[in-house]
């Protein structure tokens, strides 16, 4: 099972923070990603992480205002200095949990405002891919489906190869959720396949349902197995919402045994 990690943004999402890393580590994770942590002090993360010996990977820009409708701020104008100091609160979290990455969270941005959200979007990026360089990390962006995130201004793979050649930094790589990238096209492999050199970090869960990813329109042993075909040798995400407890919805990972496990030298 080294080669998924645990999403504890869904996965065991009925314990706290601290004790999900317990139960993942239970069920035989060996790393985990996080939506927002912000609530529960690094330190007591960073112990659980040590005590379980499990690797923290990527966790989410805070995503601004809610009853706003905000869902990330990184493309919004007017709204960097709110940007700059919701990265600064993720870069250190990620820094003391030894974590990898952050996922930037572009926003909501009305689809006639689009030239100006991006290039707020790209000197967002850019400042922060310079700011995670410094400590070693990598800056993740992940396309969103409109039907679970309406008005997102990410929306397709190809939208954010195009933004992160804009963005001229190294360390900016592409979040490629199998869940929303079906979605919004189709084609998974093949995208994955032109995108290879620009994907950081890889996410699944059953489509159209977004539970476990044994179900739906996406055969996921073959897509992993073409995965590895590919190259890709990081690690793979498992965000999905569970249909019940999450330990009893593991069985999916049978169809997956003897795989290789995560790189730990591919972030995240």
């Amino acid at each position: 099972m080294s080669r998924f990690s645990a999403n504890l943004g869904f996965l065991f999402a009925d314990r706290p923070h601290v004790e999900r890393i317990d139960a993942a580590a239970t069920a035989g994770f060996a790393a985990v990603e996080m939506h927002w942590p912000y609530d529960v002090l690094a330190a007591e993360l960073r112990a659980a992480l040590n005590r379980n010996d499990v690797t923290m990977l990527g966790i989410n820009t805070p995503v601004g205002n809610r009853s706003r409708g905000d869902i990330g701020l990184a493309a919004i104008p007017g709204r960097e200095a709110e940007f700059a100091n919701a990265f600064d609160l993720s870069l250190s979290y990620s820094v003391a949990l030894g974590g990898t990455a952050v996922h930037c969270m572009a926003g909501v941005s009305p689809t006639e405002k689009y030239e100006e959200a991006e290039r707020t979007y790209i000197a967002n990026l850019a400042n922060a891919a310079d700011k995670a360089a410094n400590v070693g990390k990598t800056i993740l962006i992940e396309p969103l489906n409109h039907r679970d995130a309406p008005g997102y201004f990410l929306k397709h793979v190809e939208q954010a190869a195009g933004i992160i050649e804009k963005v001229g930094r190294a360390n900016v790589k592409i979040m490629f959720d199998c869940y929303h990238v079906q979605i919004m096209g189709g084609d998974v492999i093949r995208r994955f396949e032109r995108y290879r050199d620009l994907v950081g970090h890889v996410q699944i869960a059953a489509v159209p349902s977004r539970a476990e990813p044994d179900e739906g329109e996406l055969a996921y042993p073959e897509i992993c197995r073409a995965f590895d075909r590919i190259g890709y040798a990081g690690w793979i995400g498992a965000e999905y919402k569970p249909r019940g407890r999450t330990e009893d919805g593991l069985s999916w990972l049978a169809a997956y045994g003897g795989r290789s496990g995560g790189s730990a030298n591919e972030a995240p």
